[in-house]
């Protein structure tokens, strides 16, 4: 079974205001007061028009960032952190990618786990960008990417359907 996300997360508040600035950005509630923006091609071409398309390499170590996009997430922070994430999974390995913006500069990562990577005591590169913007593991459990419910859809476009 695969996984794949790519995603902006942060408060309900923040997020509403920086989809307010994307008109095609979905806002999803997560648990813990946190929720995430699905980074869908319509977003990222309602950010850079038709020049937003996938690019190695690109800003933060994210293959996907539009040109510019670090300097709207630099701004988007100075309001409350932000974070942005890709996991890609398949048959229990893959790979992640993480990063926090807060007060208009990264202050967490990039982060990134490579496949059969061991896990780092500190977790996995997404748990960590969680716990930095408030996301804690709850009892029952196991970390905070379960704890505040990226389990519930297995691809980016699954959670920009609903």
């Amino acid at each position: 079974m695969s996984y794949e996300l790519q995603a902006l997360i942060g408060t309900v508040e923040l997020l509403t205001v920086a989809a307010a600035e994307v008109s095609v950005a979905r806002v999803v509630p997560l648990a813990q007061g946190l929720a995430l923006i699905p980074v869908t091609p319509a977003v990222l071409s309602a950010l850079q028009g038709d020049a937003a398309v996938p690019r190695p390499g690109a800003g933060a170590g994210f293959g996907w960032h539009p040109e510019g996009f670090e300097l709207r997430l630099a701004a988007w922070s100075k309001a409350g952190p932000i974070g942005c994430v890709e996991a890609e999974y398949f048959g229990g390995s893959g790979t992640q990618r993480a990063a926090v913006w807060s007060d208009g500069r990264i202050v967490l990562g990039p982060l990134s786990s490579g496949e059969f990577e061991p896990l780092p005591a500190e977790g996995t590169p997404i748990s960590r960008a969680l716990r930095w913007l408030g996301g804690s593991v709850a009892p029952g459990r196991t970390d905070e990417f379960d704890a505040v419910g990226l389990d519930a859809h297995r691809s980016t476009a699954d959670w920009a359907a609903g």
